[in-house]
């Protein structure tokens, strides 16, 4: 249970609702347990066993003590006054009225304590889902390369439901079901202990038989988690492949493939759903076979004149037993909806509890502005055991333009996320200024540090919003003046609402050419002294490819740029380029130095050359 106490801490601060919820969780109970110890008084009424004489001799008060038996001396006496002064129709009319009323009070305290159970559940979801999302947000690139999309949104969407519908659904029945038995074997006891303690020798086979269940219950619930995770990662990599889908008419491929897991996953729900129905009849089943021995046991004993229990007093004893069964069989059944909850919080938890391994130190300070020099010094990086930089020695000065060139993965893109700190180094050290970027704030380093991808990475919001991404206080006039710069105000107004048009998931409203222009305004309007830009043309048209070159000479206009390179022909006028292969930096130099060394650069160079010569 220590995963269902960790979920509830999410409803701290608890001083706000806890301590009314038990109060009115108490008095509920309370008052719900008076209505039956009335039957008593009524049946004896209404079947004329009343003892009239022995009723009128309570005349002097008990004193008070906090017990059972005072409350039971002070009712008797009060009970007595009314049949002597009005008989035992004013004792009939008085026992309704009072049963009346405390059915009234109990309603109205267990609606008051599920209207702070409902409060609890919400904070619950609520705090419980932010933590998921902000743990996200900060845990390393690394994180998710290892982790499928589809278990990640499972985790913030179906989980953290499931969490709400099975363990946090279940805290009134768990704190208010277990007081309400209590209180029921307390009067069962004061009014036979010898009937009592026959019926708790039946309750441990019951509960035994329901926490077998709850275990295979849990064992399919992991199953039927994974399964489900699967289920959206394929969702999401159709939704995300549909072209490719259909242009290889793949359409039955992926279906039949989506029919494997979701056939598999509505056998494994079946199976928990029969044995979540299983423990409640099971429970009902041992709770009818208690009351039957105890009509059976007990009846025999006040047939033959053996037990202290009268007629009406047996009968109520029967209810008030029948009554443990209702909340006993709320308890299993909450019971076997937990076991399946708490699946989710461990997956949930493991989450939150993954600490991100790219992080502020405790002395981090803030890193001050840009103005010298970024240095590369003997930094070398391997995705677990696999080498991917190698004693990479680079220096980027103010204002200058470096360029990363070279074959498909010789570790520039990995480069280049080092200097943003996306992944840290496993060897060397990234300076800026002299000062090692571990030791300075996330947020200050990043905060000197525009980033252009390749792929243009766009919201489902308007064009303004994506310019002003996280800088809310932007101008109007602001994000224009980006646009403009960015050769993407022109198409920007021929949209049907300008620059409140939204553009879709992705962009997918926009072509290739003009997401990238809008990329290109974002970071111009963040106006960033550090650029890093993966080669933003190398899958547009001509036309496109010449307005986004024309905005990304604007971008770079007295910044200082680390540039990944696709296509040659534009880091020609480069202040270096770094030709990297295999992770180790190979030649550097200008675009004519290069060429005239006729090593890799020069090979490059001329394939693409051919290449380009070809395709016209």
């Amino acid at each position: 249970m220590k995963t269902y106490w960790r979920i509830l801490q999410f409803a701290r601060p608890f001083g706000g609702f806890v301590p009314q919820y038990f109060i009115f969780t108490f008095l509920g109970i309370v008052f719900g347990l008076f209505n039956f110890a009335l039957l008593i008084p009524l049946l004896e009424v209404l079947f004329g066993t009343v003892d009239t004489s022995k009723a009128q001799a309570v005349i002097q008060k008990p004193e008070f003590s906090l017990s059972l038996d005072f409350a039971k001396e002070y009712f008797n006496y009060y009970f007595g006054q009314i049949i002597s002064e009005n008989g035992k129709s004013g004792a009939l009319q008085f026992v309704c009225i009072l049963i009346l009323v405390s059915n009234l009070l109990a309603n109205l305290f267990r609606y008051l304590s599920l209207r702070l159970d409902g409060a609890i559940r919400a904070k619950v979801v609520r705090n419980l889902r932010l933590a998921v999302y902000e743990r996200i947000t900060q845990l390393q690139l690394g994180f998710f390369s290892n982790e499928r999309k589809g278990d990640i949104m499972t985790r913030l969407t179906t989980d953290v439901q499931e969490i709400e519908n099975s363990v946090i659904s279940t805290l009134n029945v768990v704190s208010r079901e277990p007081l309400t038995i209590v209180g029921l074997f307390v009067m069962l006891f004061t009014m036979s202990v010898k009937l009592t303690l026959f019926t708790v020798l039946v309750m441990p086979i019951s509960g035994y038989i329901i926490s077998t269940i709850s275990k295979k219950l849990k064992q399919r619930a992991v199953e039927g988690h994974e399964s489900l995770g699967t289920i959206l990662s394929i969702i999401d990599e159709t939704l995300g492949g549909m072209r490719v889908i259909k242009a290889f008419n793949a359409q039955e491929y992926v279906i039949n493939k989506f029919g494997q897991q979701n056939n598999r996953y509505a056998r494994i729900i079946t199976s928990i759903t029969n044995k979540r129905s299983l423990a409640s009849p099971i429970s009902e089943f041992m709770g009818v076979a208690a009351v039957a021995g105890i009509l059976f046991y007990g009846g025999t004993l006040v047939l033959n004149k053996q037990s202290d229990l009268s007629a009406s007093e047996f009968i109520t004893y029967i209810v008030l037993f029948s009554q443990v069964l209702v909340p006993a069989k709320a308890i299993s059944t909450a019971f076997s909806n937990i076991q399946r909850g708490l699946v989710s919080g461990d997956k949930i938890l493991a989450i939150i509890d993954t600490q991100p391994q790219i992080r502020d130190l405790p002395t981090a300070k803030t890193l001050p502005a840009f103005s010298d020099s970024i240095t590369f010094n003997d930094v070398s990086f391997a995705y677990g055991s696999e080498p991917v930089l190698q004693h990479i020695d680079l220096t980027i000065p103010k204002g200058k333009t470096i360029a990363l060139v070279g074959p498909s993965g010789g570790g520039k893109s990995t480069l280049a996320d080092l200097l943003p700190r996306f992944y840290d180094p496993t060897s060397g050290v990234i300076t800026i200024d002299g000062i090692d970027i571990k030791t300075c704030t996330l947020h200050s380093l990043r905060e000197q540090m525009g980033v252009v991808t390749q792929e243009s990475i766009l919201f489902n919001d308007t064009i303004f919003n994506n310019i002003a991404f996280n800088k809310t206080n932007a101008t109007e006039a602001e994000v224009i003046a980006a646009a403009k710069i960015a050769n993407a105000h022109d198409f920007i107004m021929q949209t049907p609402d300008g620059y409140q048009t939204t553009i879709g998931d992705r962009g997918g409203k926009l072509s290739g050419g003009q997401r990238q222009r809008i990329s290109i305004a974002r970071a111009i309007l963040k106006n960033p002294p550090i650029l890093i830009m993966d080669e933003a043309t190398s899958a547009l048209d001509t036309e496109s490819e010449k307005l986004v070159q024309e905005a990304l000479i604007n971008l770079m206009r007295n910044r200082t740029s680390l540039v990944i390179a696709h296509r040659l022909s534009t880091i020609q006028h480069a202040d270096e380029i770094i030709v990297l292969q295999k992770g180790t930096i190979r030649e550097r130099g200008t675009h004519e130095e290069l060429l005239r060394q006729n090593g890799l650069y020069a090979r490059l160079n001329q394939m693409q050359i051919t290449t380009g010569v070809a395709s016209l």
